[in-house]
């Protein structure tokens, strides 16, 4: 028997979708400024500035439409932990895209690309998690691979870490240390979202 949740209100999941959206369009975003020269940073950034825009934008809206609307697809308190690890997550490439314009780098590591990669991959599943929360046992894989994905993410962090040390001087180390840890830190934000769904899951089973 299929788990539904109020499936007539599907005004909030679209919003939670839209905002994991965003996150992938940002991730592709940061991905053409990792392979950018850096006189093409201030305009790359400026589009990352206005995915965040647009996220918290998404989130506030999100907000508004909990207060206002009586029926609602999941507790509040679920859609509202949702939305906000998603703003975080959003928040994190939005530091990490400025980073690398203020710190002028103009060229990273292929573990750069290698945890863009996972975020991607992370939010892309979301995106579609997002929409179908009114079917929960639709949901269980997009939980266990999300977790999976930050895994693999942890273990290239360290990687990247590791490697570092080994090869740069510290003020080199100190620059691309920051980025690797924003970075980092949003496959946690993702895994987040996908430990909430999985709390969903277990309370609405």
């Amino acid at each position: 028997m299929k788990l539904r949740l109020f499936p007539q209100e599907p005004a909030g999941l679209n919003l939670l979708a839209q905002l994991a959206r965003q996150i992938v369009l940002a991730t592709g975003t940061l991905s053409e400024i990792l392979g950018a020269p850096a006189s093409e940073n201030a305009r790359l950034v400026e589009d990352m500035h206005n995915h965040e825009a647009k996220c918290a934008e998404l989130h506030f809206a999100l907000l508004t439409h909990m207060r206002t609307t009586f029926v609602s697809p999941l507790p509040r308190e679920d859609m509202y932990a949702l939305s906000r690890h998603l703003n975080d997550a959003m928040e994190k490439l939005d530091a990490a895209a400025d980073l690398v314009s203020l710190y002028k780098l103009d060229r990273l590591p292929k573990r750069a690309a290698d945890q863009l990669e996972i975020i991607s991959r992370q939010a892309e599943l979301t995106v579609d998690a997002m929409r179908n929360l009114d079917n929960l046992d639709e949901l269980e894989d997009y939980w266990i691979e999300v977790l999976r994905l930050a895994k693999r993410a942890e273990r290239s962090h360290r990687v990247w870490v590791a490697d570092m040390l080994s090869e740069m001087k510290s003020a080199r180390y100190a620059r691309n240390r920051d980025i690797a840890d924003q970075l980092v830190e949003v496959t946690r934000d993702m895994r987040r979202i996908a430990t909430q769904v999985g709390s969903i899951i277990v309370k609405e089973s």
